[in-house]
């Protein structure tokens, strides 16, 4: 129902007429009404509504009581106008996810291979039984074995559909879990609205048209709405229009609001005129194809009558069709900005397939080659036509058995480990209060160097109380008894803080019994209405004597003021200024004070100096936060748009001094952070001793230490050159050692925050997290690697550009989130150690055998069985280790740190040398050892033998007892250490060890197993628990001693850009085989250069003629580098080596080289005639180390 009327004109809506009617207005007129802006709104209303009070009366609202709240009513007005909800695009289907999970290209060469096993397996050639044909059909000792060669690519199948399966349902339980969140942080969202006259809070989908919304500073507009009264409301339209500038909203000028958009200063209430899916926000969704198929349908049929539809119709031709090619393929480019785990896992996951590829096709070219020379060469049979089906076969074998190499090298278990570590986090961190909106932000933060926090409501607990004040030349260090204060005084009081604070906020009573009043709206009045109540008056009265609609004018509250000014116009025409802020703000406009016997005295410079030292220092040394009150009376009316004319000649009535307690667990989490490596930095808005003593009692400084406390003024001064430009140089002297920044504006913390980020000074790049609540804090937010926003005194536009949503406010949450991002990158790192030494033994396994006994010692399903155990159930079982407190006690691991260090490359290839050891001997010796018949050399279709499947059985053993040792990555010697704290890890190891049983047993043919008496399984057994034994012998070699280890996953370091013009990926290779392999690199660099700048050339050409006509072709010539076959350097961090196509031109002309290349073009002219685009720094750095011998030599191939 939600669309029907969209775009019908009244005379279009039949369907609707029954209801429609009942409202004297539509929704396809609200929809055009706001469509609108400005000084066109303001005249339809005039000339069709005639004012918005009128608009009230056709959709049945009152302007000050609200809507019923009656559900009839309700549901009615959902029917007609439409639910506040847009649906979220479909999620995508289980056979979806199927299909996706089927297009790894492992996957396809496998089943590729298993379909034409399966076919040769069902082909029987005549002439089969030739004797001619080599021992290929003997060893079959009867009709049903030689029948029984389909069951081998049918198991491949099945095991291909296994990790499909598998694959496909963690995506889907990914998606699921995902959009669980989302919903749960949209039913989070409430939003204030006024029902039978009483001010509520609703989720934002239960709000309807008709609704009269209070909407305030920091709020996200859910719904449009036109403005029925407004006090200095700006907003921020840039979502919807892209104009940065704040639009001042007023009924005269522009009254339309509309969703999406944020409110940036001021406060109001506007009467809801479009929810959902009419909505800007939801028209635009609706054009961006979120909203369903009905939609579209609804469109077509539409588009006759409506104009709208007709606008949309440009997307669906060619034109559009081309744009949206555009579109995809930019969309393609790699983003530079990866989460630093990302980075570090693509390079790793490329440098292992690459050589994963390479010793595959080495092994299949070594058993043909073999195969050929054997068969043909050395036993010197003729090549038969009837027994070509069993040498394919034989072919097809090997094949297989390269496959196998290759599925067991590459690491398809490296996302899923990423993927259930992050999912399983993100679970259990809602449980710690962490609302984790997107998935990376949780692995950043194990690598947090540094938090910038906010003061107010994190470290503090946000429930603010006046607890002194200085009323009449006298310093009450208690709250005064009220008959102590003059009447006249205490009435000016009253009538301040009733008058000028937000009428949405108020004081309630507390939900239980004996607790405490809650506190509704801004803290900091909360605080002073508490005053008032304590002075034993009621604000409440005041305020139904004049009411929001009497206040003739407000300046609200911003960070650029810091101060609240509400007028009211008295009965003889003479104005009222009541305002309120930062004692040292307000105290400066001062002129006047009122004083013990309630006169107005004069106040000059020396008396505020002297009040400054006796009264507002001593309270903020305590870490009160001091607010003056003041006000003042005009006879005649001024110019309300002058400012600075209006706040001057003040009257101060009180200052009083706002207690907000620390909570209790932060100096504790912090002394937990400063031992983790991490600095806790305090920037706030408060003055410096409000922030010093509250830093001091937080631990975020001690007494005698030498760390900046500085007030933001004093902190631009130091940062910024004589023209006022931000200077990293002058920024890297201060924050090394800046702790708090004090009377700070939002731009200082994005200031601030950027710095630190953007700082190479130090060993090591920071990362930084941080906290805020404000809409000003959202500059911050975004800007910094982790962002959180705090879930309860947060405004939407912070919860908006956060990462990370505290759900209680806390700054303990923050540490929890430490802990688990550490958590996931451990977890990784333990899952890669476990499946590298697997990949390493398997392939190595693999390949030797093959070459040597011309048959995998691994079958192709045993390998799958084992990639099964290795890449999912590993991964789920050391992803979902639980954190411990110990994680907090090592510094962080920064942007650079490699994924596997070297205590786990010395891990991996001592346990490496263990399995090979125990596997050859088997292989080779084992039939002597266990009396039994050797394995090797057995014909094609031979029954399997139990020689093999001892190989197998022991292969898996010592996985599974290594994959306990995988538990401890830093060289820990106890590796059970709170292993019954995982039920998890144990469920999937007894599982793994029961399921082996099964398929060695019962396994049989399809899993090329035959059945182990009690004996051998012990034994098997036994060198499994060996490797828990030599576990212990490899942690006693210090690392220190081993130098040839290198490490890998690396970072992108500072050198990395230099260097990486040479290196590709040489973090496995030592620096004399890079000697040597550097004259390949060039001879390989060098082709590639000439393919490449050919095909730039074509590039140009096709895009020179295309751009006669199209005016995008500038694009062009980026996006044929994204095409899959220009990826030549896809593992090496984006250097401009390649990438920068027009660059690289560019760059050989100016080495002097002669570009025959290029003349041949006639219509070459960008390149000829010299238009470079702009050089990215990278690029000039790529340019000027030109001059280095191997840099020309390079070009000059």
């Amino acid at each position: 129902m939600t669309n029907n009327a969209s775009g019908h004109h009244p005379g279009n809506s039949f369907a609707e007429g029954s209801h429609e009617g009942e409202f004297g207005c539509t929704v396809g007129d609200l929809r055009s009404l706001m469509e609108l802006r400005s000084g066109e709104a303001v005249n339809k209303i005039h000339e069709t509504y005639g004012d918005v009070q009128d608009i009230c009366r056709r959709l049945k609202t009152s302007p000050v009581e609200g809507l019923s709240g009656s559900p009839a009513d309700l549901d009615k007005r959902k029917l007609v106008f439409g639910q506040n909800f847009i649906p979220p695009k479909k999620a995508k289907t289980f056979l979806q996810l199927v299909w996706e999970a089927l297009q790894d290209v492992t996957l396809i060469i496998l089943e590729i291979a298993a379909i034409i096993s399966l076919g040769l397996s069902f082909y029987h050639p005549p002439g089969g039984d030739n004797e001619l044909c080599g021992e290929s059909s003997g060893g079959a000792e009867d009709e049903g074995e030689a029948e029984a060669g389909w069951i081998e690519g049918a198991a491949i199948l099945l095991s291909v559909i296994c990790v499909v399966l598998v694959t496909a349902f963690n995506d889907w339980s990914k998606e699921k879990q995902f959009r669980g969140l989302q919903s749960r942080i949209e039913q989070e969202q409430k939003f204030t609205v006024i029902r039978k006259g009483q001010v509520i809070q609703i989720p934002v989908a239960e709000i309807v048209v008709g609704d009269i919304a209070q909407i305030k500073y920091g709020d996200l507009l859910p719904t449009d709405g036109i403005l029925i009264q407004g006090n200095d409301l700006k907003i921020d339209e840039s979502s919807l229009t892209g104009e940065s500038d704040h639009v001042k909203k007023s009924l005269e000028k522009d009254p339309m609001l509309l969703s999406g958009t944020h409110v940036m200063e001021g406060s109001g209430r506007i009467v809801v005129t479009a929810v959902g899916l009419n909505s800007q926000t939801g028209i635009i969704f609706t054009l961006l194809g979120a909203g369903t198929d009905e939609e579209e349908k609804k469109n077509k049929k539409a588009k006759a009558q409506d104009g709208v539809a007709l606008e949309i119709q440009p997307l669906k031709s060619e034109e559009g069709g081309e744009l949206e090619e555009k579109e995809k393929k930019k969309s393609n480019i790699p983003k530079k900005e990866k989460s630093v785990l990302q980075g570090k896992l693509t390079k790793l996951a490329v440098q292992i397939g690459k050589a994963g590829l390479l010793m595959s096709a080495v092994t299949v070219i070594i058993l043909v080659l073999y195969f050929a020379i054997d068969t043909f060469g050395i036993q010197g049979r003729p090549w038969l036509a009837e027994c070509t089906p069993i040498y394919i076969q034989y072919f097809v074998k090997f094949f297989i058995i390269g496959v196998t190499v290759l599925v067991v090298a590459v690491p398809e278990g490296l996302p899923l480990a990423v993927t259930i570590s992050l999912a399983y986090s993100v679970k259990k961190m809602m449980k710690d209060n962490n609302l984790v909106r997107h998935l990376d932000a949780c692995e950043t933060m194990g690598n947090a160097t540094a938090i910038c926090s906010d003061k107010t409501g994190t470290l503090t607990m946000n429930r603010m109380t006046v607890v002194q004040s200085y009323i009449g030349e006298t310093h009450y260090r208690q709250i005064p008894a009220p008959d102590v204060i003059l009447p006249k005084v205490l009435e000016r009081i009253v009538n301040g803080i009733a008058i000028n604070s937000a009428y949405t906020t108020k004081i309630l009573p507390p939900e239980k019994e004996g607790g405490l009043p809650r506190h509704v709206g801004n803290k900091t009045e909360c605080a002073l209405l508490g005053f008032v109540l304590d002075l034993k008056q009621d604000y409440q009265a005041v305020r139904n004597e004049i009411p929001e609609e009497k206040l003739y004018k407000v300046y609200t509250f911003n960070s650029a003021r810091k101060s609240m000014s509400t007028v009211l116009k008295n009965a003889d025409g003479s104005f009222r200024m009541y305002s309120k802020g930062a004692s040292e703000i307000i105290l400066r406009k001062c002129t006047k004070l009122i004083n013990k016997s309630g006169d107005v005295v004069s106040f000059k410079a020396r008396d505020r100096d002297e009040m400054v030292k006796k009264v507002i220092e001593p309270m903020a040394c305590e870490g009160l936060r001091t607010i003056c009150l003041a006000y003042r009376d005009f006879v005649k009316e001024p110019d309300w748009d002058n400012e600075n004319e209006i706040l001057s000649d003040l009257t101060c009535t009180t200052v009083v001094g706002i207690e907000d307690p620390v909570r209790p667990e932060v100096p504790d989490a912090i002394t937990k952070c400063q031992r983790a490596g991490i600095t806790v930095r305090m920037v706030t808005g408060d003055n410096i001793n409000t922030a010093r003593a509250i830093a001091t009692k937080c631990g975020i400084i001690n007494p005698g230490d030498d760390f900046l406390c500085l007030e933001g003024k004093e902190f631009n001064r130091l940062i910024r050159n004589e023209k006022g430009e931000v200077e990293q140089e002058r920024l890297d002297k201060v924050w090394p050692s800046l702790r708090v920044l004090a009377r700070s504006s939002p731009t200082d913390k994005h200031t601030l925050v950027k710095g630190i980020i953007d700082s190479t000074i130090g060993e090591m790049r920071q990362v930084v997290a941080v906290t805020g609540d404000g809409t000003n804090d959202g500059p911050a937010l975004k800007k910094a690697d982790v962002g959180f926003a705090m879930g309860i005194a947060g405004t939407d536009v912070a919860k908006e550009a956060s990462d990370i949503i505290l759900t209680d406010d806390n700054f303990t949450s923050i540490v929890k989130a430490v802990m688990w991002g550490r958590n996931v990158y451990d977890s990784i790192s333990k899952f890669l150690q476990f499946q590298l030494t697997v990949n390493v033994v398997a392939v190595i396994v693999a390949f030797t055998g093959a070459c040597i006994t011309q048959d995998s010692p691994l079958k192709a399903v045993q390998m799958l069985w084992v990639n099964l155990i290795m890449d999912t159930f590993a991964s789920l079982a050391l992803a979902t280790e639980p954190p411990t407190e110990s994680l907090l006690l090592r510094k962080p691991y920064g942007r650079n740190k490699p994924l596997i260090s070297r205590t786990m490359m010395k891990n991996i290839l001592g346990h490496g040398v263990y399995q090979l050891t125990i596997i050859f001997t088997l292989l080779f010796a084992g039939e002597k050892f266990f009396d039994i018949d050797s394995g090797r050399n057995t014909p094609l279709h031979s029954p399997p033998t139990e020689h093999y499947t001892i190989v197998f059985n022991t292969f898996v053993m010592m996985q599974l007892f290594n994959e306990i040792n995988a538990r401890k990555i830093h060289g820990e010697r106890n590796v059970f250490e709170a292993i019954f704290r995982n039920p998890i890890f144990c469920s999937i190891v007894v599982g793994t060890f029961l399921i082996q049983i099964i398929i060695v047993e019962f396994g049989g043919k399809p899993f090329s197993c035959s059945g182990l008496s009690l004996d051998q399984w012990l034994w098997c057994t036994f060198i499994g628990v060996g490797e828990l034994l030599w576990g212990q012998v490899i942690s006693t070699i210090p690392t220190s001693r081993l130098k040839f280890l290198k490490e890998a996953g690396h970072g992108t370091t500072k050198d990395d850009i230099l260097e990486g013009e040479l290196m590709e990926d040489n973090d496995m290779i030592d620096h004399a085989e890079m000697e040597l392999r550097r004259g390949q690199i060039l001879w390989f660099r060098g082709l590639n250069r000439i393919q490449t700048q050919i095909k730039v050339v074509n590039a140009f050409r096709s895009s020179l003629y295309e751009g006669i006509e199209k005016p995008e072709s500038r694009s062009s010539i980026h996006n044929f580098m994204t095409h899959p076959e220009f990826g030549m350097e896809d593992d090496a961090p984006r250097i401009p080596l390649i990438d920068e196509t027009d660059v690289e031109i560019n760059g050989l002309a100016n080495c002097g080289v002669p570009t025959p290349l290029h003349s041949s073009n006639k219509n070459n002219n960008a390149v000829d005639s010299g238009i470079t685009p702009p050089l990215s720094d990278a690029d000039k750095l790529a340019l000027s180390a030109s001059g280095s011998p191997l840099h020309s030599l390079e070009t000059s191939i």
